[in-house]
This record gives C-alpha cells, sequence and structure tokens, in this order.
C-alpha cells in the first residue's frame, strides 16, 4: 500500500500543492510552522475521516478561504483508489468517485500508523489516550467497531442526561438503557480484548529487540464489560450512585490498559527512555498486527518522531519498517543510509523537491 500523490486546496497554509510521492521514504523538513504536519494530518484525515489535531473542522480550512479540498490517490496490492474530502459547511468524501453514507465506508481504504510528539501520552497521560489509540487502530480493521461504538456512546449520553432527572427509584426505562449498555459494551470489549491480544503477542519480541534483551515488557487490560450478565449487574448495583452524580460510573467508556517493563508499572516508575522506547514499541507492534490483518504494510506517518530518537534506535526502528511506505516530518535536513527517500523543503505552505 503506499499514495501516489495528494493534492492539497485551501487547507491549513496550504492554497494549491501537489506532492508526487516516493513509493519509499519521504522526508519533509523545514522551520517550525511552515506546514509539514499539515501533510501529515492531511493523509491522516483522508485515512480517519476525522484530524488528530482538532475536532473542529473549520480551523482545517485556510484562513481566507470558504472551502477546502484533499485528493490522495494510492495503490494497494490489489486495486488502485482515489479519495477526496470536501470542507465547507459540512464535509463530503467521496471514494472511487462514489459519496459515502456514514464514516465506516472510508476507513480500511487507506491504512496508517501515526506517530507524533504527543504519543508519550498514551502511556503517560490518562485512559482516554490509551482507549483511542485502540478505537483507531480497531475502526481501520473493524469498521462495524465503529458503528457499534457510537450506538453505546448514543446510549451512554442518553443514560446520564435520564440519570440528572429522575429520582432515586426503581425505573423501567433506565432498565432498558442498561440492557442495552451492557449489549453493546460487552461487542466492544471482544474486539478490544482481541487486539490487545494480537498487540501482546507482538510487542514482546519487538521490546526484546530493541532493548538488547534488557527489558520485558506485558501489558494488562482492564474493562467493566469482560461478562455481559456480570456489567448489566453491576449497573443495577450502582444505581443509586449514578442517580446521585448524575452519570455512569462503570462501562466500556472506562476501559485501559497498563503496560509493565520488568514487572513494573511504566507510568509510575519508567524513566523517560523507557516511556520512549515502549510507545516505539507499541507503534511497531500496531503496524504488524496491520500487515497481519491486511497482508500489507500501513503507510508510517513519523511527525517530528525520528529527532527523539538516538542513532541506535533509529537505525532500529527502520530495520522494522522494510517494505513500507513512510512520511517523515523534521526540522533538518537529513539523510539515511542503505535506504531510497526523497527529500522535500517545507517553506510557508510551499513545497520544494
Amino acid at each position: 500500500m503506499w499514495i501516489k500523490n495528494i493534492k492539497i486546496e485551501n487547507f491549513r497554509n496550504y492554497e494549491n500543492e501537489k506532492i508526487e510521492l516516493n513509493k519509499n521514504i519521504n522526508i519533509f523538513y523545514g522551520q517550525n510552522a511552515q506546514g509539514k504536519t499539515n501533510i501529515i494530518e492531511a493523509i491522516y484525515l483522508s485515512s480517519i475521516g476525522k484530524s488528530f489535531r482538532t475536532n473542529k473542522e473549520k480551523e482545517l480550512i485556510n484562513f481566507n478561504k470558504n472551502n477546502s479540498k484533499l485528493e490522495i490517490n494510492f495503490e494497494k496490492s490489489d486495486r488502485d483508489g482515489n479519495i477526496i474530502i470536501n470542507l465547507e459547511n459540512k464535509k463530503n468524501i467521496l471514494v472511487n468517485g462514489i459519496k459515502i453514507k456514514k464514516l465506516s465506508e472510508l476507513l480500511g481504504n487507506i491504512n496508517v500508523v501515526i506517530f507524533t510528539p504527543d504519543d508519550i501520552n498514551i502511556l503517560k497521560g490518562g485512559p482516554q489516550n490509551r482507549r483511542k489509540f485502540l478505537d483507531v487502530m480497531i475502526s481501520q480493521l473493524r469498521p462495524k467497531y465503529t458503528y457499534i461504538y457510537n450506538l453505546y456512546l448514543k446510549v451512554l449520553d442518553e443514560r446520564n442526561t435520564y440519570l440528572k432527572k429522575i429520582e432515586n427509584q426503581n425505573n423501567d426505562l433506565l432498565e432498558i438503557y442498561d440492557e442495552k449498555l451492557a449489549e453493546y459494551g460487552y461487542e466492544i470489549y471482544k474486539y478490544r480484548f482481541e487486539f490487545i491480544e494480537k498487540i501482546k503477542n507482538k510487542i514482546i519480541n519487538i521490546h526484546k529487540n530493541i532493548t538488547n534483551n534488557n527489558e520485558e515488557i506485558d501489558i494488562k487490560y482492564t474493562s467493566d464489560c469482560m461478562d455481559k450478565n456480570k456489567f448489566l449487574l453491576l449497573l443495577k448495583e450502582r444505581k443509586k450512585l449514578d442517580i446521585l452524580k448524575g452519570y455512569t460510573t462503570k462501562g466500556i467508556h472506562r476501559d485501559d490498559f497498563s503496560i509493565f517493563i520488568n514487572d513494573l508499572l511504566i507510568n509510575v516508575y519508567g524513566s523517560q527512555g523507557q516511556h520512549r522506547t515502549s510507545i516505539l514499541s507499541l507503534k511497531l507492534a500496531e503496524l504488524q498486527v496491520i500487515y497481519d490483518e491486511i497482508g500489507e504494510n500501513p503507510i508510517l506517518l513519523l511527525d517530528d518522531f525520528m529527532s527523539e530518537l538516538d542513532e541506535s534506535r533509529r537505525k532500529n526502528f527502520l530495520e522494522n519498517i522494510k517494505d513500507t511506505q513512510v512520511i517523515i516530518t523534521c526540522t533538518h535536513k537529513f539523510e539515511l543510509e542503505n535506504a531510497e527517500f526523497k527529500l522535500f523543503n517545507v517553506s510557508n505552505g510551499k513545497v520544494f523537491f
């Protein structure tokens, strides 16, 4: 899988650019605030349908314009493809010339794995960061997951609204909400458990190689929804508390996973170097899981990431991403030994090569 070219019109600080990409490694370099990350964001948006930087799509449109357009031509092992995203009052997406009705129809056309400086917060930050990591990966491979998760969130929102209105008494409508939460929650749990196990099977050897067998990594997943009936019982047991607080205190929306290095919890005892190496291992495991699922490597987006790796880690990293199209952004021009790459200089919303 690789992106052949990308056309950008009125997107962020770009007015009109067409970028022809290398099938292997593409390095975009330049000073900060010139538009390098905007290229990564455009590709990510064309894959996931959402930005990784903002929830406000108006921010994606050039300040001086009323609309924006992205077009990506890509190639997979079995077909060529085209994705067009128009941003105006609302977002319109066309896949191979056909306007899609729901986001799940976009997912899986272009598979990506993204590294950003903020990814360290997957480990250091709250559970919502780790859930988002799982959700983005799974949604690319199981489009139905997004549909079920959105159903869960809709019921959760309705239940929370209802909790604020009712008094502490038995209520039939609350039981209906509980049944639906348990049904959708258990389905989501099964997806998440499946992919946690897949990651776990990959990450152990990856991390040993990166650390020269000096560290052992482990992942433990915690969820309230491991059993549908037990979760339903838990909701009933906590009904009074939920009414008192005005929101649902247990559920799949509070799932989490923990990473341990040599049996010690990394976000408590891990050093900065261990955090960096662990997130590297996690992302490489994600890449391998996606490869196993679709039979080809996803596109790797590295936003200002290589600069955080020393020469040894950088070399080890590149050895793990052979036969993968890579989009790299960085502030300084650098070249790679024994690798095919293309250099682009980015300056004030213009790309020179």
